[in-house]
């Protein structure tokens, strides 16, 4: 069978596809159907936390496999109660937490939007330029690019967009109609941009005083990803509602929304999810957590990426404009379009992804060895030094 050419004939069309077909992975690499080894920084756009096949992972989701793989939430579960106990014990804050458990990071942006109108009775929602939340309808109304949204207009109404870390922006758009403010603690599809922490601050008290709740997505900045369990907690500001996935079920799709448990319930009905909260998944994410603590892997991120930014930035090109990030979430924006740099990274054996055009992101698996991201750097450092004139691409996809 002639892969690609499958594929392309069938397919929807929708994602820009890359010249490479992968059909392998064991712990940071990925193979193709030649059997060349990549070493992939973009871990399957943040998914593949602790790797690729990791054996906790594998082994928990072949024993809830012979015990039970379908239990919707109208009946308990014993696999679904012990993983809302364990994110109880990992979500920031000290606070008693309900958590409404869902498939993937754009599930949990919606409900969380759904959550924030019902809890206040207040339509307004108001997102940063830059943000990506997701493609549904409800987080794609959230979502900044116009390339994302003009095609689907008109969106959800009532949403409205401010400049990121631009406070006085904030106090002029909150007011009596604003339900929630929605922020992406580090910003990953709009450039890997962390937020200015009296930025964060602010928007906490503005909230606050207006009665507005603050949503964080921390759909790739959570479960260690930073070098702290969630980015909330490089700030010192607690969110209201706190959208999670990509990670979470370390290559199998879960997500959730945590919000506080003085809210009580929600009402019986007011959401749901077929597959949402299912045993395999609880089975998956109950196991990253349990490696993620054995294994120290959220410290290691934060010991790493410092690491890694360090490296990266004595990387002598005229090309490179910055390095940033937090923990094991890098960008390197250039004074180049990205999609040349990715490509030709991509011919020496390291896969990463744009953040826009002239950014290239890292989201290396949390389990990296130094030695791995020394050989990321030098990719890149060959990429630019080599660098042809830069062309339009379709690696310059987004996030899924």
């Amino acid at each position: 069978m002639d892969i690609q050419a499958t594929e392309s004939r069938y397919t929807s069309g929708v994602y820009p596809k890359r010249n490479l077909t992968l059909v392998r992975g064991e712990g940071v690499y990925v193979w193709d159907e030649q059997g060349r080894r990549y070493l992939d920084a973009t871990g399957g756009q943040g998914v593949a936390l602790l790797g690729h096949n990791p054996p906790a992972v594998r082994a928990a989701l072949r024993a809830q496999m012979d015990r039970l793989m379908v239990c919707p939430e109208i009946f308990y579960n014993d696999r679904r109660a012990e993983l809302l106990e364990a994110l109880q014990s990992v979500l920031p804050g000290g606070r008693a937490w309900r958590i409404f458990l869902c498939n993937s990071g754009a599930e949990a942006v919606e409900a969380a939007i759904k959550f924030a109108r019902w809890r206040t009775g207040r339509v307004e929602i108001i997102a940063a330029r830059r943000a990506f939340h997701g493609r549904t309808m409800g987080a794609l109304s959230a979502t900044w690019n116009p390339a994302y949204r003009q095609p689907f207009e008109p969106l959800v109404p009532g949403f409205r967009h401010i400049p990121f870390n631009d406070v006085e922006a904030l106090e002029a758009a909150i007011g009596p109609e604003t339900a929630a403010v929605i922020l992406e603690p580090v910003q990953g599809e709009g450039g890997v941009w962390p937020a200015d922490p009296a930025f964060l601050r602010a928007t906490r008290k503005l909230c606050d005083d207006h009665g507005a709740l603050l949503i964080f997505d921390e759909v790739q900045t959570g479960f260690g990803r930073t070098g702290r369990w969630f980015a909330a907690e490089h700030y010192g500001v607690l969110p209201d509602l706190l959208a999670m996935g990509k990670g979470m079920g370390g290559g199998f799709p879960i997500g959730a929304v945590a919000f506080p448990a003085d809210w009580g319930p929600l009402p019986s009905g007011a959401h749901g999810s077929t597959f949402g909260g299912n045993p395999m998944a609880c089975a998956a994410a109950l196991a990253v957590i349990e490696t993620l603590r054995r294994e120290q892997l959220v410290e290691r991120a934060a010991r790493l990426g410092a690491l890694f930014q360090e490296r990266l930035r004595q990387i002598r090109s005229s090309l490179v404009r910055e390095i940033r990030g937090l923990g094991l979430m890098v960008g390197v924006a250039l004074r180049v379009r990205a999609t040349p740099i990715l490509r030709r990274m991509m011919e020496e054996g390291v896969l990463a992804l744009p953040a826009g055009p002239d950014v290239v992101r890292f989201l290396p698996p949390l389990i990296v060895e130094a030695h791995h991201l020394e050989q990321i750097a030098r990719a890149l450092e060959r990429a630019l030094h080599e660098a042809p004139a830069p062309v339009p691409s379709a690696i310059e996809g987004g996030e899924g």
